[in-house]
């Protein structure tokens, strides 16, 4: 969320406001949609398999619809950016994969001397 908050005031002091605008909003819902992971998957592997299986599903949809949400706002409104709020989107992910691979760096380093 940091890095979203820092690309997205370095976008709207550069002059593009309406991207800007779109990143945070795309950034602030993937954080949402996090959080509702950490918060449902707990809830389902304390029930039956085919009860579990209808609640995953059922959280996903849900989830999706929560994701879908910025990508609406943001076509129908003219203040944000549409292809902004789609990264934004994926900040989160971005964020994680990228921590993991800045990780592995080091272990690759050492590994080789």
């Amino acid at each position: 969320m940091v890095m979203g908050i820092c690309i997205a005031l370095i976008l709207i002091l550069a002059g593009f406001r309406t991207m800007g605008k779109g990143l945070m909003l795309g950034a602030v819902f993937s954080v949402i949609n996090f959080v509702l992971i950490g918060e449902i998957l707990p809830l389902s592997i304390r029930t039956s398999r085919k009860q579990a299986t209808a609640f995953s599903l059922g959280s996903i949809i849900f989830r999706h619809a929560v994701l879908a949400l910025p990508l609406i706002i943001a076509a129908k409104g003219q203040s944000f950016h549409f292809a902004a709020t789609a990264v934004g989107i994926f900040m989160v992910q971005f964020v994680i994969l990228t921590e993991h691979v800045w990780n592995m760096i080091p272990a690759v380093y050492h590994k080789r001397s």
